[in-house]
């Protein structure tokens, strides 16, 4: 029994202990102090042009839509950081790293963490937005995190210690509750989640207050409600969306066929059980619905869906493009090695952009939408979720300093769980080890960039 043991440890590679791999995390710090991530937050790269990158992502956008994008990153600072995760991620990949990849969300910033539905019906906090999410070094997704903190705070007119603390808050729930998670094992990490069903005691009454009333709006934002706001039925009882342009449009019939087209080959992505209870409902209107800031431009459809009796199912066809993590980050060959390793040959020549997102965002998150599936059509990738299911967040510019603090915090928590999934995260948490060394590193360099977002902003309303 023992010979047989070792063959397959020997065939199949052992995996470092966490005591091990903590040791090794430790060693990093000779190469690569903590105090080093302080460096490179205002960018002095030669020919660093962050317009003709916005530029360069407009050109394969849908024309009519880039007016939109345009007028909603001009609406604020951090309206417009939330649409350049391209350009932070060409100005990340010349900054000092550990050389330690994770799956990564690629746009960890304050306003992609929220609610949503489990399939069990409870309300989880997480991470919801992975349209660039890919395998990339550690520190990218903690950087962009704590500099959306400062942005964030600066946003809610904090003042700039509440900013600075804010920072910190950030950084500091990151390294802790990677440490955390290093106390249990893979299982246990794989199933931790933040459920708001359950008691928190570390809020105090304002802030459980806030979650209160986010969660009840969440819970109020269901495929039912959301189609009841925005169709009609005709006399002969058929379902109409009702227009609302730019946001909301019917598309040409030639699209309306190919749309239809890409809803069949999404069932072959998704569990049998999905498929099987896809195939109570029927399609009734479908039409192009603009979301976000970043992804404004991209093809992106809603598909309105009846059920027996009655009811509602919304799904959301979204373009799925290449990571800015590859594109502007350079991390085209690590993820590829990646992804080689995780999945077979077979199952290597279906890799796509939607799949991509879809088998991250299975990754990072706790729990996931059970619709998610993907496809590829005419040459571009998708892929499909529910677009309302519960989804709700925190508006973080109408925050007090504390409880901005106290839910900048819960992003770093989440966050550490999202990356405790990696095989090499417990040599990240090594790396951070007990001191706030690498929170003082961070913050700062988070302060310096943040002026830079600043002045890319400046520049970009000067231009436009």
């Amino acid at each position: 029994m023992s010979t047989h043991l070792s063959r397959l440890q020997h065939e199949h590679g052992r995996h470092l202990t966490i005591a091990e791999a903590t040791a090794r995390g430790r060693a990093l710090r000779d190469s690569v102090p903590r105090s080093m991530h302080r460096e490179g937050g205002r960018p002095t790269a030669s020919g660093r042009d962050p317009l003709a990158i916005l530029a360069e992502q407009n050109a394969d956008r849908l024309e009519h839509l880039v007016p939109l994008r345009r007028e909603r990153m001009l609406q604020s600072p951090f309206a417009f950081y939330r649409g350049t995760a391209g350009i932070m991620a060409a100005d990340l990949a010349g900054s000092p790293t550990t050389g330690i990849d994770v799956v990564s969300c690629g746009d960890a910033h304050l306003s992609n963490f929220g609610f949503f539905a489990s399939p069990q019906r409870s309300l989880v906090f997480d991470l919801n937005d992975f349209d660039e999410a890919a395998p990339a070094p550690w520190e990218w997704d903690v950087k962009r995190l704590v500099t959306s903190a400062v942005i964030g705070a600066r946003d809610a007119r904090l003042g700039e210690k509440a900013v600075r603390r804010a920072a910190l808050a950030t950084a500091t729930a990151y390294r802790t509750g990677l440490r955390e998670m290093m106390r249990i094992n893979a299982l246990e990490r794989y199933y931790t989640r933040i459920d708001t069903d359950e008691l928190h005691p570390e809020l105090d009454s304002a802030a459980q207050k806030v979650l209160d009333k986010a969660t009840r709006q969440a819970r109020r934002r269901t495929s039912s409600a959301y189609v009841e706001k925005i169709s009609t039925r005709l006399d002969d009882g058929t379902l109409l969306i009702v227009e609302d342009p730019p946001v909301l449009t019917h598309v040409p019939e030639a699209v309306e066929t190919e749309v239809e087209e890409l809803f069949e080959r999404y069932r072959t992505t998704v569990p049998a059980d999905i498929a099987l209870l896809l195939s109570h409902f029927v399609l009734s209107d479908l039409a192009m619905r603009v979301v976000g800031v970043g992804s404004v431009g991209t093809r992106c459809y809603i598909l309105v869906l009846t059920g027996p009796a009655g009811e509602s199912l919304v799904l959301q066809v979204k373009e799925a493009q290449t990571s800015v993590l590859e594109t502007y980050g350079g991390t085209g060959a690590r993820a590829a090695r990646i992804v080689s390793r995780a999945i077979g040959g077979d199952e290597r020549s279906r890799w796509s952009e939607g799949r991509r997102v879809v088998d991250n965002q299975r990754i990072l998150q706790a729990v996931s939408d059970p619709f998610l599936g993907y496809l590829r059509f005419g040459g571009r990738d998708f892929y499909v979720r529910q677009f309302r299911d519960m989804k709700g967040s925190i508006d973080t510019a109408r925050l007090a300093a504390e409880q901005f603090i106290t839910y900048a915090r819960g992003c770093g928590t989440v966050l550490a769980r999202a990356h405790a999934q990696s095989l090499d995260a417990p040599v990240v948490a090594g790396y951070l080890g007990a001191s706030r060394e690498f929170d003082r590193a961070v913050a700062d360099w988070a302060l310096d960039y943040a002026d830079q977002s600043l002045a890319d902003f400046e520049a970009f309303r000067a231009a436009v």
